[in-house]
């Protein structure tokens, strides 16, 4: 069963003024529970419109979220309660800590929750944990971390409310290339651990290819493409008139195809090797030892 539909989905800004613009366009989506679902889209195609739609933040113009069948919308007074499944950790969320400590930090989220004290703090320290936070830094300001760390501290507290759906706008943004991995590592490992479905919104091709089961394409308030990764990738050409790219080894393997080599599409280096090394040993341009 699908855990988020959308029907007919359309957000518009400024309605009756000059400024008027519909940055989402009557969007039909299913997204099964436990999926891996990559966002993808160049700046202003309206990804981000359409993913504060899901947890409540905006209130569609027209058309519906089902939330496990149900409308979002039909019981205003309960949005909140939509906040605590659907999760959302925004780009550069470290900006948004604030409190003395990093455990009273990923506490806030459930204690809002109005559990147990004892169950706040279990939840809390488990969050941390699954992003590889060490436990002598619970009891640090989150001010006296690294950008990373503080990276992990905002994510950990909405994995504190343990979401059924957890979307991630952009969240290695700004990381250096450790970071980068470390952080997509610990979130595939969440993944695979919580089985919740994931929405990971990011203009890294390569972390998309890396993760997601499928990618939904945003262009021009529109959903362009949604379908099996490699299908999406398949079509890089319609993704580059977008103003998207393919990963560079997709890229590659693609030209090759052309060419006449018999490989298919790969996302990811290890599976170009796995696909390569046999064709050159095959040629002799390589040898086994």
């Amino acid at each position: 069963m699908a855990i988020i539909e959308t029907k007919d989905l359309t957000y518009t800004y400024g309605t009756g003024t000059p400024f008027e613009k519909t940055a989402v366009d009557h969007v039909n989506l299913s997204i099964e529970q436990g999926e891996f679902i990559g966002v993808i889209g160049h700046t202003g195609s309206g990804k981000s419109t359409l993913i504060q739609q899901f947890n409540g933040l905006l209130r569609p113009t027209s058309g519906t979220v089902l939330l496990d069948g149900k409308d979002i919308w039909a019981e205003p007074k309960k949005i909140r309660a939509v906040r605590f499944r659907v999760g959302m950790v925004f780009q550069y969320p470290e900006h948004q800590l604030f409190e003395e400590t990093v455990l009273k930090d990923i506490s806030f989220g459930p204690s809002n929750m109005g559990l147990e004290p004892a169950e706040i703090e279990k939840r809390a320290r488990d969050a941390a944990k699954f992003v590889g936070l060490r436990e002598e830094l619970l009891e640090k300001s989150p001010f006296e971390l690294s950008g990373g760390e503080k990276r992990r501290v905002a994510i950990a507290g909405v994995i504190a409310m343990d979401p059924d759906v957890l979307i991630l706008d952009e969240p290695t943004a700004g990381l250096d290339p450790r970071g980068r991995d470390v952080l997509l590592s610990q979130i595939v490992n969440y993944h695979e651990v919580r089985h919740n479905t994931i929405l990971l919104v990011s203009h890294s091709m390569e972390d998309i290819a890396r993760t997601a089961d499928r990618i939904l394409v945003m262009n021009g308030g529109k959903a362009a493409m949604f379908d099996e990764t490699k299908k999406v990738f398949a079509r890089g050409e319609e993704l580059e008139r977008m103003g998207l790219r393919v990963p560079q080894i997709t890229k590659i393997l693609a030209m090759l195809q052309k060419d006449g080599y018999p490989v298919e599409t790969a996302l990811t280096l290890e599976q170009a090797i796995r696909q390569l090394a046999p064709l050159l040993k095959s040629r002799g341009c390589i040898h086994a030892e």
